[in-house]
């Protein structure tokens, strides 16, 4: 199973959703609060092509995205394949 990274904040309805279905489909997820880590963040930044919303999600070396990107994976049967990999 590849390594899951989640970038967030507190109080992200957005990070708490994306954060649920994963938890959902019983994998381990790193998770890194950007408001309590500088280095997080600007490592979030680097990764994400300078995206500075939350949540930034990846998989693996994968850049998922945001909340709805996570969702959209999932509607489409992606998701699965991809936590297997």
């Amino acid at each position: 199973m590849p390594k899951i990274q989640v970038y967030t904040k507190p109080y992200c309805p957005f990070c708490d959703r994306a954060m649920a279905l994963l938890a959902n489909k019983g994998v381990a997820i790193e998770q890194t609060d950007i408001s309590r880590s500088s280095e997080g963040r600007a490592e979030m930044l680097a990764r994400a092509n300078g995206r500075t919303t939350v949540p930034q999600i990846f998989i693996g070396d994968r850049h998922i995205g945001g909340s709805d990107d996570l969702a959209a994976l999932e509607r489409a049967g992606e998701l699965d394949v991809l936590l297997a990999a």
